[in-house]
């Protein structure tokens, strides 16, 4: 399926420039690999807010863990 959109001649020689930036050869390569990259990016969100929600529920159960940095400069210098 096509489909047509009309756009001033401005953002269409923006967004050919934005493709060629990033070494596409169309706009719709362009909005494809934009597209692509908000998947990523809500894929990492999601990540990170399942750290997140881990660590609370770390901290919830075992309380403040302290840093173990020390302790392994200490276990190197033996």
């Amino acid at each position: 399926m096509s489909q047509t959109l009309t756009i001033s001649d401005v953002l269409y020689h923006r967004l050919e420039t934005a493709a060629r930036q990033h070494g596409l050869s169309s706009i719709e390569q362009l909005l494809e690999w934009w597209q692509s990259q908000d998947g990523d990016l809500n894929q990492r969100r999601q990540s990170v807010q399942r750290i997140d929600s881990v660590r609370a529920k770390l901290l919830a159960t075992y309380g403040e863990m302290p840093d173990s940095t020390a302790l392994i400069r200490e276990d190197r210098e033996r």
